[in-house]
C-alpha cells in the first residue's frame, strides 16, 4: 500500500481537529465544564486521548477555541443570512443579535467560557478567537466607525457585559433591555437585525452543533440535552 499524500494527511489532521472542537461544545453544554475531561473529549470525538495534547495544550485552551468557533460561525451566519445586505447598521444590529442570542440559547456553554476567560491565561490567541475578532472588528468598520482600533475594543467589553449579564447564575437579566440598551448606543432602530419574539427564552433549543464544524462526518445521533439545564 502505498504512504498517503501530505494533503490527505493534512484533510484528516484537520478533521481530527474539528471533531474535538465539536465533542468540546457539546460535552460542556451537555455536563458542564467541570464534569468534562479530557478523555470524554476524545472519546466522543472518536481519536485517541493522546492526540488532544497534540492539537491543544489543555482542556481550557480547547473549549475556548471551540466556543470562539461557535462564536465566529454564527457571527458569520447571522452577516450573511438572506437577504444579505451592505448597510452596516443592519449589520451592526444582526451582529449584536448573534452574540445575544448564543448566551440566550447555550447558556451553560457561554457562562462555563466567561468563566474561563477570567482564567490566568484570559483570551487563547487561536484562529477561532482571530477570526472572530475580524468579524467584530470590521462589523465596526462597516457601521462606519472612524477608528476601529479604539471602538472594535469596546463593542467587544460591552458585549462581554451584556453576556455575562444573561449568564450569570441569580442574575440571568432577559435579553429585551440588554439588546435596548446596545441599540441605542448604536443608534439602531428595533426591528433591524433579529428583534426577539414575545415567546420566552427557556425552552428547548436546538443543541445539533454539526453546521458549525466541518468533520466530515454525521452528527451523532446519540441523545442530546439542552443548553438550558442548569449546571
Amino acid at each position: 500500500m502505498s504512504p498517503r499524500s501530505a494533503s490527505v494527511n493534512e484533510e484528516l489532521r484537520r478533521r481530527s481537529r474539528e471533531r474535538l472542537l465539536q465533542a468540546a461544545v457539546e460535552l460542556v453544554s451537555e455536563r458542564g465544564y467541570e464534569a468534562t475531561t479530557l478523555g470524554d473529549i476524545a472519546d466522543r470525538a472518536g481519536s485517541a486521548r493522546g492526540l488532544v495534547s497534540y492539537y491543544f495544550p489543555g482542556k481550557r485552551q480547547l473549549v475556548q477555541s471551540a466556543v470562539h468557533r461557535l462564536m465566529h460561525r454564527t457571527l458569520e451566519e447571522a452577516l450573511e443570512r438572506e437577504p444579505r445586505v451592505e448597510d452596516g447598521r443592519e449589520r451592526m444590529a444582526r451582529a449584536l443579535d448573534a452574540i445575544l442570542g448564543l448566551a440566550r440559547d447555550r447558556t451553560v456553554l457561554m457562562r462555563q467560557h466567561m468563566a474561563g476567560l477570567l482564567q490566568a491565561e484570559g483570551f487563547v490567541q487561536c484562529p477561532e478567537q482571530q477570526r472572530l475578532a475580524e468579524l467584530l472588528r470590521d462589523t465596526v468598520s462597516r457601521h462606519g466607525s472612524p477608528d476601529a482600533d479604539t471602538d472594535y475594543p469596546m463593542l467587544r467589553s460591552l458585549l462581554m457585559g451584556a453576556v455575562y449579564a444573561m449568564v450569570l447564575p441569580n442574575l440571568d437579566m432577559p435579553l429585551a433591555p440588554l439588546r435596548a440598551e446596545l441599540f441605542r448606543r448604536y443608534r439602531l432602530d428595533w426591528a433591524q437585525g433579529f428583534p426577539p419574539d414575545t415567546e420566552a427564552s427557556g425552552g428547548a433549543r436546538d443543541t445539533d452543533f454539526s453546521r458549525f464544524f466541518a468533520t466530515g462526518r454525521p452528527a451523532s445521533s446519540g441523545p442530546r440535552t439542552t443548553d438550558r439545564t442548569k449546571h
